[in-house]
């Protein structure tokens, strides 16, 4: 069951749910509005001939950080990874989704190509899959709203939370825009 506003202010009061700093106007009929932080990972022209997951590919970027009132320009098929302004914080009955703002989406910017889901437990700032799909650069601003994030009730509490030693969580706590650990999966395993 997706909560209400009335129940997100109520799970917000209790400290259960964190959504910090919280704008005034950000509660919505069933969702919180996000804005996007100032520093943005940048995919930088690299001399590899492909990724390879199984390394460690964290050079193929660069942190930018976008100034107060002056735009980072998002280009036509270009894809960075940006953070929400945020710390989100889900205790061990809920799981969040975070969307777009459709005013975005209907420019062509999406804010996530997998990473939607929040699981129970997690903590940090969630890094954002930004893309643009149209055929005009957009302009992103610091402290834009960027997305929403909605809730769902589980049936029961998770018995594994995020972050917990037995999943091996790779970016619980994270404070910015984190690149792929996916390399983190084969760490041991004989190629």
């Amino acid at each position: 069951m997706v909560l209400s506003d009335r129940t997100i202010k109520e799970e917000l009061a209790k400290g259960r749910i964190v959504v910090d700093p919280l704008g005034d106007d950000c509660i919505q009929p069933a969702s919180v509005d996000v804005h996007l932080d100032k520093q943005i990972l940048v995919f930088a022209n690299s001399r590899r001939p492909f990724i390879d997951i199984r390394q460690d590919m964290s050079d193929l970027t660069e942190m930018v950080e976008v100034e107060n009132d002056r735009p980072f320009m998002l280009h036509p098929g270009e894809f960075v990874l940006g953070s929400t302004l945020e710390r989100i914080e889900l205790p061990e009955d809920l799981v969040a989704r975070l969307e777009g703002k459709s005013s975005l989406g209907r420019l062509g910017l999406l804010i996530h190509s997998t990473a939607g889901y929040v699981d129970p437990g997690w903590k940090g700032h969630l890094t954002l899959e930004l893309s643009n799909v149209s055929n005009l650069p957009i302009t992103l601003y610091h402290r834009m709203k960027i997305g929403q994030i909605s809730y769902l009730r589980l049936t029961t509490p998770a018995d594994n939370l995020y972050g917990s030693q037995a999943l091996g969580s790779k970016y619980q706590g994270q404070t910015s825009p984190t690149a792929s650990r996916v390399y983190r999966d084969y760490d041991g395993v004989s190629r």
